[in-house]
């Protein structure tokens, strides 16, 4: 199974668009309004209604209410919910919606426990522990906490792990990046060959 590819932070349709054209499997809209990468209903919208079929669209929350992400539903068409913030399973399923739990990785993480707890979960996203920042740190955890075999697909967000790990899929979000939020073609480009140049040595 190859693995899948998604840019997060999408803050424009010409972004979107460019993230799609290079072969991108899905596209991030975060709606956490403290990050520099935030975008409104309204601008999510637009950045949907831009692009091509076949490209998934996923809406980022941290904490947010019942109410914040419904709002957010009513207008913009996504595909699947990711969770970057301290919501619990009941809280991921109230909207029937296919969704990701982000997990911050810390040495005493229990990922086959987190698999048990989050059953309902198209998969974990593992990204770094840091006290203050949910996602979008451009920090690394440690890769022995990658564990060899879990009951659900795991995402990574750092391309260099492919080579010591095999998972579902990898994430980046300022790593390509002219200023954050707004996306730099040749790094998105870059990033998509990289997946593929790494999957091949593998091969």
């Amino acid at each position: 199974m190859r693995v899948r590819t998604k840019i997060c932070g999408i803050t424009r349709p010409e972004d979107g668009v460019l993230a799609a054209k290079l072969g991108v499997d899905a596209i991030g809209l975060v709606f956490y309004p403290p990050s520099p990468r935030a975008v409104t209903a309204l601008q999510a919208r637009k950045i949907v209604a831009a692009l091509p079929p076949f490209v998934t669209t996923v809406g980022l929350f941290v904490n947010a209410t019942e109410r914040e992400v419904r709002t957010v539903l009513e207008t913009v068409p996504l595909d699947v919910l990711q969770f970057h913030g301290d919501e619990t399973p009941a809280q991921c399923q109230l909207y029937n919606k296919p969704y990701i739990k982000a997990i911050r990785m810390q040495a005493d993480t229990d990922i086959s426990q987190l698999c048990i707890d989050y059953a309902g979960a198209s998969g974990l996203l593992l990204d770094a522990f840091h006290p203050r920042l949910h996602g979008g740190t451009g920090q690394q955890f440690d890769w022995g906490l990658f564990p060899l075999h879990t009951s659900k697909p795991l995402i990574y967000n750092v391309i260099e792990a492919i080579n010591q790990t095999s998972p579902f899929a990898v994430d980046v979000s300022g790593g390509v990046e002219l200023s954050k939020g707004l996306k730099d073609a040749a790094k998105m480009a870059a990033f998509l060959r990289g997946v593929t140049r790494v999957i091949k040595s593998k091969e």
